[in-house]
């Protein structure tokens, strides 16, 4: 079993037990980005929390025990994305990543903001115009090291 295949098995049985990544987080008392990006193969869970999906998704020892090891992280290939959504994001880096990085020198100074020391969280906000996606990334400040 590689990591893309139990990926793969992961997302069927959720699918086949009807369980959402808010559910599989609750479960493991994490967040669902969190959970979702380990679920995913991005990031590793510890032994009791993998224990416990591999309980609820019914999942083998040694697939139990891959979801502990350190993953080989970035899930997108190296060219431009074609997934629509995906692209979305990489669109808005392209657009306004300067404008990000300007904005956050000004507040913080030169540095950057952590993905290791990091929370993600998706949210529906209601509007009368149609539901809006709110994404928010909240990492620790990460000032560079002045020699």
């Amino acid at each position: 079993m590689n990591r893309q295949a139990l990926t793969e098995k992961i997302i069927a049985q959720k699918y086949l037990k009807r369980m959402s990544w808010n559910d599989l987080a609750k479960a493991i008392g994490r967040s669902p980005g969190f959970a979702t990006a380990a679920l995913l193969g991005q990031m590793s869970l510890s032994e009791d929390e993998a224990h416990k999906i591999g309980y609820l998704l019914g999942l083998e020892s040694s697939e139990i025990a891959l979801l502990q090891q350190v993953p080989y992280r970035g899930s997108l290939p190296g060219a431009i994305p074609t997934d629509p959504l995906i692209y979305r994001f990489y669109e808005i880096t392209q657009i306004f990543g300067s404008t990000l990085k300007a904005l956050i020198e000004e507040e913080f100074g030169d540095g950057i903001m952590s993905a290791i020391d990091f929370e993600l969280s998706v949210d529906r906000v209601a509007d009368p115009k149609g539901d809006r996606v709110k994404v928010t990334l909240n990492g620790k400040f990460l000032p560079y090291r002045k020699y």
